[in-house]
């Protein structure tokens, strides 16, 4: 089949119930995602061939049970042999695979059409009925606490809702669900961006951009192309940041569907179509018909202090959930409700324990500098545990903006190196220590010790690392559940406010 023909057959391949039988897929990657892949593409009829350079004997089984090939190449610099021969119609690949992999290259230089698992989902999202809508969410960070807010609004106001996408349950698994759901909440990274053509959300948001992921895309301008994806074709809402202007300009470039509105959020006075904040009250001012004149009160500031959920990227994260959930119908009763039981993630600035006047603050899923800047601009005097791996991102503004809040900074990981020469640059008069190279056990343990000799009452120990953790740990989650763990053994082994513990200065 030439690749006319080929494009041709893929065009016709939008819904679940097309011929998908005999296509020849080849499925780059064996994690949860690549796994969903297979999987979905078996059931379908497809010919397929799983390509990974690592795999636990268990996912080998798996991949033996669901029917499809699988080869193992730990270099992976070149197709291997057995994906040339598949002469495959379609790569469906995982998010870990640069646009730069000899795989993809390959592939581009046969006109072999690559997709990504949101791609698939949203052309099989009719498996069990009418398909649900999806409300699309990406950003540089956010993205998780506000599916997470977004979806549980809906279910509370008695839809049948889910979070999924880069969240941890693959979309495919979703759409496979039998009970089937009226909206899906899809949490979209920019690699799954990248290589969406078909999708068409209900609402999306873009939470902010800043610099991340640069070593995949290749520049700034690449990553916020593919961020701006997720407004194409929205249906009824576009949801922006209005303090971050690239927001807005991907909102006014964007080919939406006519009819579809911009609505913005930020912690000022809300506009005629916006959410914002007035005098401590968060408000909507997009979703009533005396927007000209009034604003519907949905907390306050105040309240949401006592939830732990006050600090300003927290505030603005809410904003955007309740614009999302607002979009689709959810009544203002019903947001504040849910908003009263509403829980942060675990390692999402997690208070882990207070003694001596020192609080001890995991927020480990700050994996890039964007990330770091809004915790650290929560508190007034920090001493910053920061470093693993920063992705290629420049850390010295960070560094230069924030410098007037540490008391200290404890630095961890394999780019110690740029860390440590941008506080020589910028924040001379900051201590800086350094756990050097060690066994993972220990790294954690290390810092506590040192961040406790320098932690003075009113400070907070902050976790925040500005950088992936694959260097040292298994991911985000292990980083904090280790610094957690730590903190606790310093302490004595006990809770927040245990009064037999060692001083912490």
């Amino acid at each position: 089949m030439d690749s006319a023909d080929v494009t041709d057959r893929l065009s016709e391949l939008t819904s679940w119930h097309s011929d998908w039988a005999g296509l020849r897929v080849g499925v780059l990657g064996l994690g949860k995602t690549g796994f969903s892949v297979a999987d979905t593409l078996v059931e379908l009829g497809a010919e397929v061939l799983v390509v990974a350079q690592r795999a636990e004997p268990s996912q080998v089984q798996l991949v033996e049970v669901i029917g499809a090939g699988l080869v193992l190449d730990e270099t992976l610099d070149a197709p291997p042999a057995e994906l040339v021969s598949l002469e495959p119609e379609l790569l469906v690949v995982s998010p870990g695979f640069h646009p730069d992999h000899p795989v993809l290259v390959w592939a581009a230089e046969r006109g072999i059409p690559v997709w990504g698992d949101v791609e698939l989902a949203w052309r099989l999202r009719d498996k069990v009925g009418a398909p649900a809508e999806w409300i699309a969410v990406t950003g540089t960070n956010g993205k998780t606490t506000t599916v997470q807010l977004t979806a549980t609004m809906l279910v509370d106001a008695g839809f049948r809702a889910a979070p999924c996408g880069n969240i941890g349950i693959p979309v495919l698994d979703a759409i496979r669900d039998p009970q089937g759901f009226d909206v899906l909440v899809v949490e979209l990274s920019s690699y799954q961006l990248h290589s969406i053509s078909s999708m068409s959300p209900y609402a999306s948001v873009c939470l902010n951009v800043a610099e991340d992921h640069l070593d995949w895309h290749g520049s700034l301008d690449a990553y916020i192309a593919a961020k701006a994806k997720v407004y194409t074709n929205t249906k009824v809402a576009c949801v922006y940041n209005k303090s971050d202007a690239r927001t807005m300009t991907m909102v006014e470039n964007a080919e939406v569907v006519d009819g579809a509105r911009a609505i913005g959020f930020g912690l000022g006075v809300p506009g005629l179509s916006d959410f914002g904040v007035v005098d401590g009250i968060l408000c909507d001012r997009a979703f009533t018909d005396e927007r000209r004149i009034a604003a519907l009160e949905i907390t306050t500031v105040t309240d949401l202090v006592l939830r732990g959920l006050a600090a300003p990227h927290i505030v603005a994260n809410i904003l955007a959930a309740c614009a999302l959930a607002r979009s689709y119908g959810v009544p203002i009763d019903s947001i504040r409700r849910t908003l009263e039981h509403f829980e942060l993630d675990h390692h999402r600035i997690e208070l882990v324990a207070e003694f001596g006047g020192v609080s001890w603050v995991d927020d480990s899923k700050a994996t890039n500098a964007h990330a770091a800047d809004a915790s650290l601009g929560a508190y007034e005097s920090v001493v910053w545990v920061a470093g693993g791996l920063l992705k290629g991102v420049d850390i010295d503004p960070l560094v230069l903006s924030r410098a007037s809040r540490l008391r200290a900074a404890v630095l961890i990981g394999v780019d110690r190196s740029d860390l440590r020469n941008a506080f020589a640059r910028h924040a001379p008069g900051v201590p800086v220590f350094e756990v050097d190279d060690t066994e993972t056990e220990e790294v954690m343990s290390a810092a506590v010790r040192l961040a406790a000799t320098v932690a003075q009452p009113g400070d907070v120990v902050l976790l925040a690392p500005a950088a992936a953790s694959m260097d040292q740990f298994v991911d985000y989650g292990d980083r904090g559940t280790r610094f957690a763990q730590a903190v606790r053994d310093y302490l004595g082994g006990g809770a927040a406010d245990q009064h037999d513990a060692p001083p912490t200065h």
